[in-house]
């Protein structure tokens, strides 16, 4: 499979925030060992319970990051675009999991081996401190999906997922089935039937065979829950602050008394 060197040309660095963020020298030891994948529609790239060969960097595309229940059933509680990565888990430890990554919009992006995340983390300072932010991120995010999932209408959470994979896609069309959409908010078909039907007689999107259209966005973000306006800030916040690798910390030595004292003589 050929390396990113190979097969990208610079800018396309930046389409990954990620990678975007890295100092320069960080970035150009970490290029090697990054290699182009597709992302293909519904494709599972991690099972429940398996341990991750591969971390994955979209360049364009969604992954939906999901939790497995015991009866099968499959519910969204985070998505990985251009902004982000599937390696959270591990960079904090965790090997296993009952969550699933499956490619939900189609696209392309960059990926990593486990075992070389791992080592570039230990060894490279602006993608271990970029991880870290990022982790944090996350975990808000998470957070105001639980509230969001708890506490809002299928309409307006329905609303609210559109324009956060509008945001990641970067289209006003793309691919997304009723079946997949319901299985993402954790409803019925039925149910997400009636959401996107509405949305759809409102004029805000289209739907027609698999393909979304978004047609009135600023009418869509007022029909939405505040959770989308919540976690849009997030973003802006962790785009917009700069990564700062930590600091070695310097350790002073106190003088032996008197040495002060021979140096002035």
């Amino acid at each position: 499979m050929p390396s990113l060197l190979e097969t990208q040309s610079a800018p396309s660095r930046t389409r990954n925030l990620i990678l975007a963020a890295l100092s320069k020298a960080d970035y150009d030891q970490l290029a090697p060992l990054l290699h182009a994948h597709p992302l293909r529609m519904r494709e599972t790239l991690l099972e429940a319970g398996d341990e991750p060969d591969y971390i994955y960097f979209p360049l364009n595309g969604v992954i939906s990051v999901l939790t497995v229940l015991e009866n099968g059933m499959m519910i969204e509680f985070a998505t990985v675009g251009p902004e982000g990565t599937t390696g959270v888990p591990l960079f904090l430890g965790f090997g296993e999991s009952n969550t699933a990554l499956i490619s939900q919009v189609p696209g392309d992006a960059l990926r990593l081996s486990s075992k070389d995340f791992t080592d570039c983390i230990a060894r490279l300072p602006s993608f271990a401190a970029v991880m870290l932010r990022y982790s944090g991120l996350m975990l808000a995010l998470v957070s105001q999906s639980a509230a969001c999932n708890r506490a809002h209408h299928a309409d307006a959470r329905c609303a609210r997922w559109l324009l956060m994979t509008h945001d990641q896609v970067g289209a006003d069309e793309f691919p997304i089935t009723q079946e997949f959409l319901a299985q993402m908010l954790g409803v019925s078909r039925p149910s997400v039937a009636l959401s996107a039907g509405a949305l759809q007689r409102a004029g805000l999107v289209s739907y027609h065979r698999g393909e979304m259209r978004i047609l009135d966005r600023r009418a869509l973000e007022l029909a939405a829950c505040e959770c989308y306006a919540v976690v849009r800030t997030h973003f802006a916040h962790f785009t917009e602050s700069p990564v700062e690798p930590p600091r070695p910390k310097v350790h002073h030595v106190d003088a032996p008394m008197g040495t002060s004292d021979a140096a002035a003589s």
